[in-house]
């Protein structure tokens, strides 16, 4: 089996950082598994001492088939540094895995991700794999596929992240001309059109809103376990426009989830019941928290 490459992006949270790493490291795969760290420089003097502490605790890093720490020079922002470092990997080795440094993965988290780009490696309808599902009542499929792309925990080849397109009017602009604005907000249940917009306009510099609007746009399909295998720990109020919440929190799966052949198409059942989440979050939660959880989705800031 081919491992792919880890990227991992950090900034200046040194504890969430290591629990990231040492939950990596429980998976089997990881000694045959590069890791690439993108390190992001202090964006004022306030984040200087704990950007030192997060480069402190990388630089000792061990039990991966290799480390590679890039750290920037320059403060590039949680967008720019993910667009970047993620082309960097693909450009050298053709696939990558990506995670945040708030990203703790269930054990079988690496075999999942090299299992799906493998399996899926010369189908072009497939563009991600994603390590996140959200938590659905209901039993889901061991594995399904959703159109569009996902943020928490992922995975993609040179073939699909070569899509990527940063100019959100031009995202914006295919939705609305291929009438696909209802869709993409999972049928009016969740507003990522006017996230998007809210991208354009500045308020937000959100990487993730345009890649699933990318891979969306361009009718893509993202691979999912009926099982999460990932839990973000970043939505504890650490990071900025974060409220802590545990509204998204699953159980993390214990066991191998299998990648075998399935129907190439969105799974109805499982859009349905994505649909019905977003639609229990929205009816149960205040508006001012439902602005900071769509915060914390678009992947803004830290």
């Amino acid at each position: 089996m081919t491992h792919a490459p880890v990227a991992l992006f950090v900034y200046n949270r040194p504890w969430h950082t290591r629990q990231t790493v040492e939950a990596l490291l429980a998976n089997d795969e990881a000694a045959q598994t590069p890791l690439y760290i993108f390190s992001d420089a202090p964006k004022d003097a306030s984040a200087n001492k704990a950007v030192a502490e997060v480069r402190a605790y990388i630089a000792g890093i061990t039990g991966f088939e290799s480390v590679t720490a890039i750290e920037r020079s320059r403060n590039f922002g949680l967008a720019n540094s993910i667009i970047d470092g993620v082309t960097q990997v693909c450009q050298q080795q053709g696939r990558v895995i990506v995670l945040e440094d708030d990203i703790v993965t269930s054990p079988y988290f690496l075999r999942f991700m090299n299992d799906g780009l493998g399996f899926y490696e010369n189908d072009e309808r497939v563009i991600s794999i994603s390590g996140y599902v959200y938590p659905i009542k209901e039993s889901l499929p061991e594995t399904f596929f959703l159109r569009g792309a996902d943020c928490w925990g992922w995975a993609t080849w040179k073939r699909g992240w070569s899509l990527f397109e940063p100019d959100g009017k031009v995202l914006l602009k295919k939705l609305e001309q291929r009438s696909l604005t209802y869709a993409f907000d999972s049928n009016g249940t969740y507003p990522f059109t006017r996230m998007l917009k809210n991208q354009i306009k500045g308020k937000t510099n959100s990487w993730a809103i345009r890649w699933h609007a990318t891979a969306f746009a361009e009718n893509k399909l993202t691979l999912y376990p009926g099982r999460t295998l990932v839990h973000n720990i970043g939505v504890d109020g650490s990071g900025t426009n974060c409220t802590p919440t545990d509204d998204f929190a699953g159980d993390i799966a214990t066991s191998i989830i299998e990648v075998r052949s399935i129907p190439f198409e969105e799974n109805n059942f499982a859009r349905q019941q994505v649909m019905l989440f977003h639609e229990g979050l929205r009816s149960s939660l205040p508006l001012r928290v439902l602005r900071k959880l769509k915060n914390i989705l678009a992947k803004s800031t830290k």
